[in-house]
């Protein structure tokens, strides 16, 4: 929502130059006409002290600190479910200017099997989410459901029935399987493949300043297999906190199991 992420940041500034062209001429030129009276303060002015500090502390925290996002597809599921809320860290990559994403200070890079946030350079006014796979210098390939890094495969365990629940009870009966990769495993789903379907199989090696992206709902993302690796400079924040679930197709709307999980 970069339209939202712009009109934040003009508001913030809009108010704040009002309030403090007011204080530093306006107002002394009104205390001075008015005496001993005390004159009415614009309508404009008074919005703008007003709305300031709120604009300007939302602005810090959403550009600096901690980004909220809602999940809208099942690219991500079993880890992320439609209809999730989630945070996202905006420093753990380093600080980054509101609108250009520009890094300004660099703090830290992506991990494997991080979940990131990130503009894709296709959809550059669009927020994505996927999970690292392929690091900088890495070679990776997909093939027959395994992913390999540098020739080594990840280990699989044994496939489980999914039951999918709300909006994402479609995938009912898919795969459900947990994927180990060095220091780390979470679960992705698989599903049956139909004549004609592309499960995105290949080889790619990862450009220097780029990462390989995949979501978790291998059959159901559109990711580095099929659109190529992430810049660097796309990339907006890790994910990790599920603050919110909110899908009206579900039972109760709200999965209450889920609020507070973190993100593997």
């Amino acid at each position: 929502m970069k339209w939202f992420e712009v009109a934040l940041v003009v508001l913030t500034f809009a108010t704040g130059i009002t309030w403090l062209l007011d204080r530093l001429f306006f107002a002394k030129r009104r205390a001075q006409r008015a005496g001993l009276l005390e004159e009415k303060e614009p309508v404009l002015v008074d919005y703008a002290r007003a709305f300031f500090p709120v604009l300007f502390v939302v602005l810090i925290l959403r550009s600096f600190i901690a980004e909220p996002f809602r999940i809208p597809s099942s690219s991500m599921m079993p880890t992320l479910l439609i209809g999730d809320f989630i945070l996202v860290n905006k420093f753990s990559y380093g600080i980054r200017l509101p609108i250009t994403n520009k890094k300004v200070i660099a703090l830290g890079e992506p991990q494997r099997g991080d979940v990131v946030v990130f503009r894709p350079p296709h959809h550059p006014d669009q927020d994505w989410i996927k999970r690292v796979i392929g690091l900088p210098g890495d070679v990776v390939a997909y093939r027959d459901n395994t992913v390999y890094v540098n020739g080594e495969p990840f280990a699989y365990g044994p496939a489980q029935p999914y039951e999918g629940v709300g909006r994402g009870r479609e995938m009912s009966g898919a795969g459900l399987i947990d994927e180990s990769m060095p220091g780390r495993t979470h679960q992705v789903l698989e599903t049956e493949r139909y004549g004609g379907f592309d499960p995105g199989d290949g080889e790619w090696r990862v450009p220097a300043g780029e990462y390989f992206v995949m979501g978790d709902n291998r059959d159901r993302s559109d990711d580095s297999r099929f659109w190529g690796t992430l810049p660097e400079s796309q990339l907006r924040g890790k994910a990790f906190l599920v603050w919110m679930n909110l899908d009206s197709s579900a039972p109760g709307w709200v999965d209450w199991g889920r609020i507070g999980g973190s993100i593997p």
